[in-house]
């Protein structure tokens, strides 16, 4: 797995962009009439399922060697031309791909983060989007709003995280989807916080390992173990051969409710504690401290809801883990102190990143 390559702009750039982009949008929602703009919003839909068609048909790695007309594009994604045709007007129009004047169709930089092997690829994260079980899932939104939690036991009978355990297929999708989506920080958390101060780290939860292969890379006298369930480990054969990992890079197989290694210097939890009520996750913080040393250190990386009213991803991302989790949201930092306060640690500090995603640190209460 490589490390992206991709350098993320300052901090202080990215925040006066966004600025200027969410005043943009909030004056645009004023100018038009009202029906016209709930229209647009009504219909994101369509183009947000056309760029998961693009991503399932494989439209940018047939693009990635050079331009092609639409009868080649056609033929080489398996597609019917007149369809493809119609779907790339679609995309065109959004910016995803670009039609050059002699009518071939062409890579955007938005469509380079289709391609398979970008340094820094959406493209299993969009094939889980567009799945029919997320979608499926997301039309009983307004379920989930009376209910106030997943309906995935209604639906299909289980929790999603025994569904994806039961049934492999879905299980790789969403594991190769949270590996897409990983990739997306993996640079702007390694500019912002310095994980070359530890001498272990145990990957909580690490999936494919993403962060944790990455800063080993960066890192050479480092230690890092994923800890995660054993159908987990087929995925890290590839990284746990590596040139440079081999014997440094370890996989652990349990679950973080029973028991997590112990004497790490730091313990990493990625995309974790979203996915968990305050009860269940405060059981996975109880179980880390009690593999703690009294100088290791707590690595939490999610989203920080902010109190504004403006756009951010973490109010899409919330409703996700409203639709998919048995409890699961996206927190506050006043909420972090308190679920960190309950479970025996001190908040000491949170470390906003150019993701979306921050580094909320915490020690051990002594």
């Amino acid at each position: 797995m490589a490390s992206a390559s991709l350098k993320a702009p300052p901090l202080p750039f990215l925040r006066a962009i966004a600025w200027l982009r969410d005043g943009m949008y909030a004056l645009h929602r004023r100018m038009v009439p009202g029906h016209i703009a709930l229209l647009e919003l009504a219909t994101a839909g369509y183009l947000s399922q056309a760029t998961c068609a693009a991503a399932e048909l494989g439209i940018a790695d047939a693009l990635a060697e050079g331009p092609r007309q639409p009868a080649d594009l056609a033929a080489a994604v398996g597609a019917n031309e007149d369809a493809l045709r119609r779907l790339m007007r679609l995309l065109i129009s959004a910016g995803v791909f670009a039609q050059r004047r002699d009518g071939a169709y062409e890579l955007t930089g938005m469509s380079q983060a289709l391609c398979s092997d970008a340094p820094v690829t959406l493209r299993d994260l969009l094939l889980f989007f567009g799945a029919d079980l997320h979608r499926k899932h997301w039309t009983h939104l307004s379920g989930s709003v009376r209910s106030g939690g997943s309906l995935w036991p209604e639906l299909e009978g289980m929790e999603f995280f025994e569904f994806a355990d039961k049934h492999p297929e879905a299980g790789e999708i969403f594991d190769r989807a949270m590996t897409s989506v990983s990739s997306l920080s993996n640079e702007p958390l390694q500019a912002a916080f310095d994980f070359g101060r530890f001498g272990s780290i145990v990957d909580v939860g690490g999936g494919r390992g993403s962060l944790l292969v990455d800063i080993l890379q960066r890192h050479p006298s480092m230690r890092g173990t994923v800890f995660d369930l054993p159908r987990v480990r087929e995925g890290l054969e590839e990284e746990l051969r590596m040139p440079g990992l081999t014997g440094r890079l370890t996989f652990e197989p349990g679950s973080f409710f029973d028991s997590v290694p112990k004497g790490a210097d730091a313990y990493l939890l990625k995309h974790i504690l979203h996915d968990w009520s305050d009860e269940d996750a405060e059981r996975i913080l109880r179980t880390i401290r009690a593999a703690m040393e009294s100088e290791a250190r707590l690595l939490i990386i999610e989203m920080v809801m902010p109190q504004h009213h403006r756009p951010h991803p973490g109010k899409i991302i919330d409703l996700e883990m409203l639709i998919q989790t048995p409890g699961g949201r996206e927190r506050t930092q006043t909420e972090f102190g308190n679920l960190l306060s309950r479970s025996g640690f001190v908040l000491t500090g949170v470390t906003a990143t150019a993701a979306p995603d921050c580094v909320i640190e915490a020690h051990p209460a002594w």
